[in-house]
């Protein structure tokens, strides 16, 4: 299996490097992170340069690419400690390829063109309901003609900054969970919809918000995919999300690393560069064996979704892996550069607090564990 990059794929990183580099520097995200802004300017970048429509075929405005070429163009946007989480327009893209109708589809695809930023947020947790989709509660109901939802939903990404949501909604008449639930194209800005923001820990340049749906009213035209198949539709794009989340957990793992590393040749302590201590030496060399086997990961679930295989074990097994080294890569990182790491002055901070994200966003390490276990359990069962 040879994962050598192609003369394209280096290019397309030698671009965003630059790019990055050239327009981007750590001031700029350090006062969207600050201020809790999302960075427009940098997302408009990304799809100047065509970055995050990598995959999307090309009348749809993206540029062919495959699994591998997409995942490490979004390690190198965290390599260079941008906030490689924000991908995730070519998904959105995808997605509506896969089950939206054309309306939909067209309207995905002129967001993303025009601003780089998703289209859509993806509203599916609820206060009582996170690992446990089963248990969502928000309803979707008929009259005279037209589409009514009504539930809580809560820690919904992307609420307040893009300018569409998908709404996952049950038949309050169905009996079976995975027969019920329904997606829904919403405008936030719709009567019945209220957003209450909520204050993160990390991920401060993307909104996060309790949505709260009144007699939202919808049309059958807005319907996204099949009735009663939401919950199936979700299956789909999660297996494709958690390799996404890999990707974007060895980036900023590699970022650290590399600072932490410069700085142990730089601090001097006891009179030499604190490089030179064993202790120090041992957890860069830690740090390294974890990000290569990171890389091993993402690379080689991008060449399975490539050749057919199926991520339903793999994908489970490279996101908890992946999410759990790189806070362990970040945080020794942290350790190396000791109080400048602590400080708002040093990326590694703001790495340190965005990459929490991945071990609960997109499954639990909890249910990523439940779902390999269960895969791997059944590979034996003879």
């Amino acid at each position: 299996m040879d994962f050598s990059l192609t003369e394209e794929q280096e290019l397309i990183l030698d671009s965003i490097r630059e790019m990055i580099a050239r327009d981007f520097p750590e001031e700029y995200f350090k006062k969207c992170d600050r201020d809790y802004a999302y960075p427009l300017e940098f997302m408009q970048a990304l799809a100047d340069n065509g970055i995050n429509t990598l995959g999307v075929p090309e009348e749809l405005g993206g540029t062919p690419a495959d699994t591998l070429t997409q995942m490490l163009a979004i390690v190198e946007v965290g390599r260079m400690g941008a906030p490689a989480f924000l991908m995730s327009a070519a998904h959105n893209i995808h997605n509506m390829m896969n089950f939206g109708n054309e309306e939909q589809l067209a309207k995905t695809v002129e967001v993303v063109s025009t601003t780089g930023t998703p289209a859509y947020s993806l509203a599916i947790t609820e206060p009582q309901a996170g690992s446990d989709n089963n248990m969502m509660s928000t309803t979707y109901t008929r009259k005279n003609g037209k589409v009514y939802l009504n539930g809580t939903k809560i820690f919904i990404t992307g609420a307040a900054d893009y300018p569409y949501m998908l709404v996952v909604a049950r038949d309050p008449e169905g009996k079976d969970p995975k027969r019920c639930f329904t997606m829904w194209w919403v405008d936030p800005k719709a009567k019945g919809v209220k957003l209450n923001p909520l204050h993160k820990v990390g991920w401060r340049m993307v909104s996060n918000c309790e949505v709260f749906l009144d007699d939202v009213e919808v049309d059958e035209s807005d319907m996204v995919g099949e009735e009663g198949k939401g919950f199936l539709h979700l299956m789909k794009n999660f297996e494709i999300e958690r390799l996404t989340i890999a990707a974007y957990s060895l980036g900023p793992a590699i970022c650290a690393y590399e600072d932490a590393a410069r700085y142990a040749n730089q601090r001097v302590a006891f009179g030499q560069a604190i490089g030179k201590f064993q202790l120090i030496q041992d957890k860069l060399t830690q740090m390294a064996i974890k990000i290569e086997n990171m890389k091993n990961y993402v690379y080689h679930m991008s060449w399975e979704e490539d050749n057919g295989h199926s991520l339903r074990l793999s994908s489970a097994l490279g996101k908890l892996y992946c999410s759990q080294a790189s806070q362990e890569v970040i945080d020794d990182a942290m350790q190396i550069m000791g109080g400048v790491g602590y400080t708002d002055d040093c990326r590694i901070g703001r790495m340190w607090r965005d990459i929490r994200m991945s071990r609960i966003g997109g499954g639990t390490d909890e249910i990523m564990t439940y779902i390999a276990g269960r895969q791997i359990l059944k590979q034996y069962d003879d």
